[in-house]
């Protein structure tokens, strides 16, 4: 599987067991952030930690240099 056909679900999280999800149940990546960090830079939360990701290293690198993800985790934090 190339990096360019890996789906992704964002994830943001309000408290335990309460986050709003966008993208396949399946997908290849799932990237998870706290609603209070949301509006940080992506590749900086990842650095420190606030954003965690599960998958592909390569493709969470590519999602993070499209610049994609600030815009779809602002909407799921806006519920």
């Amino acid at each position: 599987m190339s990096d360019t056909a890996v789906t992704v679900q964002y994830r943001v999280v309000f408290a335990k067991k309460d986050e709003v999800a966008d993208g396949p149940d399946d997908a290849a990546l799932v990237v998870s952030v706290g609603v209070a960090d949301v509006g940080l830079d992506p590749t900086v939360a990842f650095m420190q930690g606030k954003l965690k990701a599960a998958g592909p290293t390569g493709a969470l690198f590519d999602l993070l240099k499209s610049g994609a993800m600030p815009a779809v985790l602002a909407k799921l934090s806006a519920r």
